[in-house]
């Protein structure tokens, strides 16, 4: 059985997002004074690692060590060189013509896990994270005015077959299974 401080290193890692102590605690099945202690651990462990855990206000993260950014650094700048692949630009597609998605509206429509797309999407400033105006516990992927100039257009009805592609993702998303 893991303890409380590898169980939440998990959670952090595979959310791959920040999610409050309230939500952790709930998922973890612990007190607050739980969680706390949990976290402490976790952060004494990950001391002179590759990875930190950064508490900022209410939300933990699992993130790269300060100390890691020189490598980080190299790293993003390899990345940002290389044309977007394919799974990015069928992501930037579906938020460009949503307008906006979260990721499992993303991944739905993908049918795969759609992390790393968007990870290099944001990394690039084509895309920016943003609260979800109904749930503020989903991340909501938009457009940047950086996309929009990198494909040469001012608007989105700009973009090819626009209105076409538009029809055809509400009609897909009103045929979705609902699920619970």
């Amino acid at each position: 059985m893991l303890s409380h401080s590898a169980a939440l290193e998990a959670l952090l890692f595979a959310a791959g997002e920040p999610l409050s102590k309230q939500r952790l605690a709930s998922i973890l099945e612990l007190s607050a004074d739980e969680l706390r202690a949990a976290a402490l651990e976790l952060h004494t462990s990950l001391q002179n690692r590759g990875l930190a855990l950064i508490e900022v206000g209410t939300d933990l993260e699992i993130r790269t060590s300060p100390e890691a950014s020189s490598v980080i650094k190299k790293y993003r700048e390899g990345e940002l060189s290389r044309d977007l692949g394919k799974a990015s630009l069928e992501t930037l597609a579906i938020i460009l013509y949503k307008n906006g998605a979260t990721r499992s509206e993303i991944e739905w429509i993908r049918g795969v896990n759609s992390a790393a797309a968007l990870r290099s999407l944001t990394l690039r400033g084509l895309v920016e994270r943003t609260e979800h105006e109904s749930d503020r516990r989903r991340i909501m992927y938009l457009p940047t005015t950086e996309a929009l100039a990198h494909l040469g257009v001012s608007h989105l009805s700009e973009l090819p077959h626009y209105d076409e592609l538009v029809s055809a993702l509400k009609d897909a998303e009103e045929a979705k299974p609902v699920t619970e």
